[in-house]
This record gives C-alpha cells, structure tokens and sequence, in this order.
C-alpha cells in the first residue's frame, strides 16, 4: 500500500516534471574544464543541457548518501557489537543447565485467596 501511495504521489509527478525539464532543456551546450582556454576541443563536452542537470543531480545523490553513510559508521559499529552481545547471550542460555520443570509453586489446591478489601 506504502509502495502504491509512494508511486503515485511522489514518483509520478517527479517524472513528469523531470519530462518536461528534459524537453525544455533540448539546446546543446559546452561544458569545458579549462578555464584558461575555454575553447579547448579536448577538455570540452558538448551535450544537450538536461542531461548536465540529470548527472548533477544525480552526483549529488551519490555524494549525499556517501556522506550519510560515512556519518552513520558509528551507530552500524554499535548496532554490530550489541548484535554480537545478543547473541553471546542466547549462546549462554542455551548452554545453561535448565530449570526443572515440575509444577509451578502457589497456593495450594483448597486455599481461597482473600477478598479484597475497599
């Protein structure tokens, strides 16, 4: 159901924005990394403009989950060692001798339990 709601709310309006950013955007336009020469065929792309917006965002994606998850290496680290610890536990529990297994101690068979007073 999330997945549905995600999808139509979310996804579908992205794409059609994301359509008519693209045909918006159809113009070839040069890219160069020599800001001395900008002129310099070796070290200049040219390609149409939305896809220079779809690989910056796409960069940005990357590096921003990069980023994430180099920040959240602490909380994994953690969540293992406590994982471990778990599991050294069930290991001694499963080891240890068990209780014996008779009837449950209580009141005996006859006995009321007293009424409770106001």
């Amino acid at each position: 159901m999330l997945n549905r709601f995600m999808l139509i709310v979310v996804f579908v309006p992205l794409a059609i924005i994301l359509i008519a950013l693209a045909v918006a955007n159809r113009e070839l336009v040069a890219f160069t990394l020599d800001p001395f020469n900008p002129g310099n065929p070796k070290l200049t792309l040219t390609l149409p403009l939305f896809i220079f917006l779809f690989l910056a965002l796409a960069i940005g994606m990357i590096v921003g989950s990069l980023a994430t998850w180099v920040k959240q290496g602490r909380y994994r680290k953690l969540a293992r060692q406590r994982g471990v610890e778990a599991e050294n536990l069930r290991q001694a529990v499963s080891r240890a001798p068990s209780a014996p297994q008779g009837p449950v101690p209580g009141p005996a068979q006859g006995q009321a339990l007293p009424k409770p007073t106001n």
